[in-house]
């Protein structure tokens, strides 16, 4: 089993490494063609013989099968699960936990980088199953779901590895006593928190529950995972190549797995508040979140829920750059992203650029002409903005349209079978906090008419500490205000970009470099990942003796 450590040895190095340097590297590629010429065809036949069947999954004690998964892009999946109990699921987990607490921070490092390798292999089944689960685009299922997000996973594991590294297995205690010197042998020993519980959400269920579940297998805690029941398939196929690999190193495969439920008869209260789940990690709504805030006591818990990502317009050195970045933030994945901005805070007298001054309205209406130049043709436009992934969104979208002055509406694109929607695009004055200072999911955006970028600024800076934001932009031609505002956001809890105009969009978020959330506002209270994300997964306890002659 340790031959397992051995073998990935590098993997893991190059990941501490990166981890401390913040630099740009990735272990997995996103770049499809690097997989092999028939990889992407053995996926979709991969994904296509799961269609219509009960899904495979060794899992003991199932009451029923439970499945109602509908792509975004039209068909029924058709897919059933095995649903136990949680009395069932916890009994197993508690079974199967000691041996693998007992195993040793490397074994367990070991098959937690196998598990990612594997998962590296199944990149093009796994993107077929985000796709036709979250209403991503190939290319976004493919890399989000696939490469990124096994590098969010690898990420954790360096980081727990870096942390319990840092704890001695064994030590000889020496103390002057006068003449005399006391000696003590000390153990250290690294004690899992016991069962972790990870609630995945609909939209990016690999990505933001890859943390989770790699801190806490090797951190040497039992995993059960629980998915959105609208987004089952990616987690449920994660669960299966853990538990292949488990098996295969002789470990109870109930190490990790799989709570299905339907939104009808959901679980994850019940679950959250068992005494014997040691953590809860958690993806999804403010609502629920504070329901988790609430009723999780006793126990680490570690959220990401709503916000408002905002950007600032201050004035640009290039408007056309400027305004198709916009665009391409605003429009990807349809504003599914909890990254992705929603508030445009812009002066409304308007901005210097390099084009001359720029009124608000032709702010507005050229930041309108990009998005339609950017979707200009079904086809193209579905490679960007994907799906809807949930129809509460198109209400939303409908609701919506009263809260402002619609400079750009919101629109099919006209795919036969799709829940689609581009970006509506509306214009309020600052005062009226009411249409904008909460998350409204979707591809919905506000510009806000500010009294001057100082106004802009604040209020940007006050929705992050008050409503909580993942992201945030500024776009400036003064030189000196990001340096000047920077501890602002900073203090907000919020990372903030600064004039981006190329190929890098303020919705991404890197792997080993970007700290994701800041767990210092209320859009989550956890960050993935820095070394608190893994350090509360686990405890020490020390025995101590006489040393021995």
């Amino acid at each position: 089993m340790a031959g397992l450590f051995e073998e990935h040895r590098e993997l893991l190095d190059g990941a501490r490494n990166a981890a401390r340097e913040r630099g740009y590297w990735s272990a997995f590629s996103e770049v499809p063609r690097t997989y092999g010429e028939t990889a992407r065809e053995e996926g979709r036949a991969a994904f296509e013989k799961l269609l219509g069947k009960p899904f495979d999954l060794d899992q003991s004690s199932p009451e029923a099968r439970v499945g109602a998964e509908v792509s975004p892009f039209g068909p029924e999946l058709g897919i059933t699960y095995p649903r136990a109990h949680p009395d069932a699921l916890i009994a197993a987990a508690l079974t199967a936990a000691p041996s693998w607490a007992e195993a040793g921070a490397e074994v367990r490092t070991g098959v937690a980088l196998e598990i990612l390798v594997r998962l590296n292999r199944a990149s093009f089944l796994m993107a077929h199953a985000v796709e036709h689960t979250t209403g991503q685009a190939f290319a976004m299922a493919f890399q989000a779901g696939g490469p990124h997000a096994q590098d969010r996973g690898l990420e954790a594991v360096a980081y727990a590895f870096e942390e319990m590294s840092r704890v001695p297995g064994e030590v000889r205690w020496e103390k002057p006593a006068g003449r005399a010197m006391v000696r003590l042998d000390k153990g250290f020993f690294i004690v899992p928190r016991g069962i972790g519980l990870v609630i995945g959400c609909a939209t990016f269920p690999t990505w933001n529950s890859y943390p989770a579940l790699f801190a806490n297998l090797v951190t040497g805690n039992a995993v059960i995972v629980k998915p959105h029941p609208a987004a089952i398939l990616p987690l449920a196929l994660t669960v299966r190549i853990a538990r292949e690999v488990l098996k295969e190193q002789a470990f109870d495969p109930d190490v990790v797995q799989l709570a299905v439920d339907t939104q009808e008869d959901p679980i994850a209260a019940a679950l959250a508040t068992r005494p014997e789940i040691g953590l809860v990690d958690f993806t999804g709504s403010s609502a629920f979140g504070a329901w988790l805030r609430e009723h999780v006591r006793g126990k680490p818990l570690f959220t990401e829920e709503a916000g408002v990502n905002s950007i600032v317009i201050d004035g640009t050195d290039d408007f056309d750059a400027m305004c198709q970045n916009i665009a391409f933030s605003l429009s990807l994945y349809s504003g599914q992203m909890c990254t992705a901005p929603q508030c445009l805070f812009v002066p409304k007298e308007g901005i210097d650029t390099n084009l001359g001054h720029k009124s608000f309205d032709e702010v507005a209406s050229s930041i309108a002409g990009a998005i339609d130049f950017l979707l200009a043709g079904p086809e193209r436009a579905l490679a960007v903005t994907g799906a809807i992934q949930n129809p509460a969104t198109l209400a939303r979208i409908e609701e919506a349209r009263g809260l402002g002055r619609v400079v750009r509406d919101s629109a099919s694109l006209g795919v036969d079978g799709a829940r689609t929607a581009t970006p509506l695009l509306l214009a309020v004055e600052a005062g009226r906090e009411e249409a904008y200072m909460e998350e409204r999911f979707g591809p919905i955006s506000f510009l806000v008419a500010c009294a001057d970028s100082t106004d802009a600024i604040e209020r940007a800076t006050r929705a992050a500490r008050t409503r909580g934001a993942i992201t945030a932009a500024l776009y400036t031609r003064d030189a000196s205000l990001p340096e000047r505002v920077a501890p602002l956001y900073a203090r907000a809890g919020v990372p903030l970009s600064v004039n981006l105009t190329g190929g890098i969009y303020v919705n991404q978020s890197a792997a080993f470099s970007d700290y994701h959330v800041t767990g210092a506002n209320p859009a989550g209270n956890a960050c993935l990942t820095d070394a608190a994300f893994v350090a509360q997964r686990f405890t020490v306890a020390c025995v101590r003796r006489p040393a021995a002659a």
